[in-house]
């Protein structure tokens, strides 16, 4: 019977008392808040912490997906506009996107995800602002500023010990609260937050030199191509430096679903 309890999934907060109660406990799986998959964590002969997470592929994918509508296709329109019919109309063809994109999943009645209507929201905010200054300029000096404030964020939140991405990652993968209190997790999370602090100060730096010293021009391209390039290999240093560090720590296997 024990050899059965101890094989079977249990929660992020039960596999806590598993640990350290002398009886294995049993728990439902709890669905992954992001990714809409299982994350299930198990204990492996009371000392092994066995954390099974969700696939990733689906949710790269959403992420992906995510960098086109938001980033991509809305400087490219404005990009093209911009050099046929003028910037103005550059403006309304970004709005005109913003609504396209909400207002298909709408008419689809398929699940608009928060964070696209964050993205989309920020947009909408920065082309008005845009449109009443009637200045390109001032739509692509925003997301500098942006990755300013990011930068600050992420690398004042690790100086300080308490990293921002710790609380970032519990919206990614339900993992057991214990670890979140383990010197060595604690450690990774804040050398992944001084990663993506870094990328926005990269990000800020090349988006005001484009915009400063190569015009609009560059500056769209910048902000349509090299920062969302500079977004993904980010993305994907943290991503590979945090499980890189995690898959080394002895007493806790992490394995893909």
């Amino acid at each position: 019977m024990h050899g059965i309890l101890a094989h079977m999934p249990i929660d992020a907060d039960a596999a806590d008392s598993a640990l350290l109660g002398p009886t294995a406990g049993v728990a439902t799986a709890q669905p992954d808040r992001f990714t809409g998959s299982t994350t299930d964590t198990q204990e492996h002969d009371h000392h092994h912490l066995i954390v099974e997470l969700g696939k990733l592929r689906p949710t790269l994918l959403r992420g992906l997906r995510l960098l086109l509508e938001t980033v991509v296709i809305p400087t490219m329109l404005l990009y093209a506009c911009t050099l046929t019919v003028g910037s103005f109309w550059g403006l309304i063809a970004v709005l005109a996107w913003c609504a396209f994109t909400v207002g298909v999943r709408f008419i689809a009645r398929a699940r608009v995800p928060g964070t696209l209507l964050l993205a989309v929201g920020m947009i909408v905010g920065r082309t008005t602002i845009s449109l009443a200054f009637s200045s390109v300029y001032v739509y692509l000096f925003q997301p500098i500023i942006g990755s300013l404030f990011m930068a600050a964020l992420f690398l004042g939140s690790a100086a300080i010990g308490r990293p921002v991405t710790m609380r970032l990652a519990q919206d990614f993968v339900a993992l057991p609260n214990r670890l979140f209190h383990d010197k060595r997790v604690r450690r990774m999370f804040t050398e992944v937050a001084l990663i993506w602090g870094a990328s926005r100060l990269i990000d800020a730096s090349l988006g005001y030199s484009m915009l400063q010293f190569g015009g609009v021009d560059a500056g769209l391209l910048s902000r349509g191509t090299f920062s969302a390039l500079l977004t993904v290999t980010a993305v994907a240093a943290c991503a590979a430096w945090g499980w890189n560090k995690l898959r080394r720590m002895p007493g806790v296997t992490f394995r893909m679903a």
